[in-house]
């Protein structure tokens, strides 16, 4: 008896011994059994579960391979956006100082006013939206033409009053040109052509207002950036232009534009239409005009120049000595929209004398000077009926532009001067406008 009992107690503490045997295959994974454990939030503290110790602090000690590296690069995700912003808003010259992006302009007015003239600017297009001039008593006129709001500027509406052009100004034939082996497609605003920039130009831009001045030499300072592939230029662009009374008669503007990555055609142009009997006064065919050049670059049919220079003499488009504007425009089909070869002649601070108009019922004298090589003469011959400031109706011929500039179509014609600018170099273009009284 004694042995069976032994035996049995034996064979009790060989099953207790054995192995556990699962009914899986060799290859099937097996998954440890654990006893649910309630949530900390929720576990009652004075019942513990048999054995709950125990197994909570297995699982603690060795949690599972991918929680550690989750919560490591959690961890690291943290640690370096809260310790640093983006690194383009810091400057390389200054990492501490954030730079906070700024709000895109707003469209506003600026007056310029030094007690004889006052001129009003928007950086609406940099526009000169209005400019009080004298005549021979005194008395103040409008002599530019433009609207009471800044909508048509915005809208595309405006035939182009008072605004910079840009980045190239008059026409590009076809909208394609080629620089450095690439060929670049521009906007095809004017068909078949790309006019003053194409159809976002730099007439219809909000420019920032980095400078104004109300003091004794009022001024105001603009600026635009021109991005990338704007209108299919290429190269990004800054661009300054600023407005300032000089003198009591003379507003004068300063305009630059560097490229920043790539070389692109520039050739910026002031666009204002000029009525010096005052904006509302009727067409500008009595005033007479004299221009400083003896060649013209002739057009074809889309008003592209054929490449030719060809001399005023003996022409309607000879203003070597003053004539009045209306006395041969009947000869000239459509009216007066080329542009004149400068010649070199009187200069004044390093300015060259481009042209001087003359109004004969006001007296109202206007000269003009440039550093440009060519002047682009318009005699507003699509203005039809345009309603303007005060509700004046302005008509065909209601104003006269002479828009100092690169020639046009010159960065497809080699024998023209180079309006390409490279990165390194710097576009300067400046004219002063100086007003008197005959």
């Amino acid at each position: 008896m004694e042995q069976l009992l032994g035996a049995q107690q034996q064979q009790q503490r060989q099953q207790h011994h054995q192995p556990h045997r699962s009914s899986l295959s060799p290859r099937t994974p097996t998954r440890p059994h654990l006893q649910h454990i309630p949530s900390n939030r929720f576990r009652d503290h004075h019942h513990p579960q048999p054995h709950a110790g125990l197994r909570i602090l297995r699982i603690t000690i060795t949690p599972p391979f991918f929680l550690l590296l989750l919560a490591a690069v959690y961890l690291l995700a943290s640690f370096t956006i809260l310790s640093a912003p983006a690194a383009s808003l810091r400057p390389a010259n200054n990492p501490n100082r954030l730079i906070v992006p700024m709000p895109p302009p707003s469209p506003g007015l600026f007056d310029l006013d030094n007690g004889r003239i006052l001129a009003r600017i928007s950086n609406v297009g940099a526009t000169v939206t209005s400019l009080l001039v004298p005549d021979k008593k005194g008395v103040l006129a409008d002599v530019v033409l433009g609207f009471d709001s800044l909508d048509p500027y915005l809208n595309g509406t405006s035939p182009y009053f008072g605004c910079i052009v840009g980045r190239v100004a008059n026409r590009i034939k076809d909208g394609k040109f080629t620089l450095n082996g690439v060929q670049h497609s521009l906007s095809i605003n004017s068909p078949p052509n790309t006019l003053h920039g194409g159809f976002k130009g730099f007439d219809k831009v909000i420019w920032e207002v980095t400078e104004y001045n109300k003091g004794k030499t009022p001024s105001i300072t603009l600026k635009y950036y021109s991005k990338d592939g704007e209108e299919g230029f290429p190269g990004n662009v800054s661009v300054t232009a600023r407005y300032s009374l000089v003198s009591s008669m003379a507003l004068k503007l300063e305009m630059e534009a560097v490229p920043l990555n790539k070389a692109t055609p520039i050739s910026l142009a002031q666009h204002t239409y000029w009525n010096l009997a005052g904006h509302s006064s009727g067409d500008v065919l009595a005033h007479s005009l004299q221009i400083q050049g003896s060649q013209i670059t002739p057009v074809d049919e889309t008003s592209i120049p054929t490449g030719e220079f060809m001399p005023v003499s003996g022409t309607p488009f000879d203003f070597l000595t003053e004539n009045e504007i209306g006395g041969r425009i009947d000869q000239v089909p459509g009216g007066y929209d080329h542009n004149y070869v400068l010649d070199s002649g009187e200069v004044r601070s390093g300015l060259q004398h481009v042209a001087k108009v003359t109004d004969p019922s006001s007296l109202r004298v206007l000269n003009i000077w440039s550093d440009a090589p060519g002047v682009q003469f318009y005699t507003g011959n699509f203005i039809n009926g345009v309603v303007g400031k005060g509700g004046a109706v302005y008509g065909k011929h209601a104003g006269l532009c002479l828009e100092t500039q690169g020639f046009p179509n010159a960065v497809n014609q080699p024998n023209f001067p180079s309006v390409v600018v490279h990165p390194g170099e710097k576009y300067i273009h400046t004219m002063l406008f100086d007003f008197s009284t005959r």
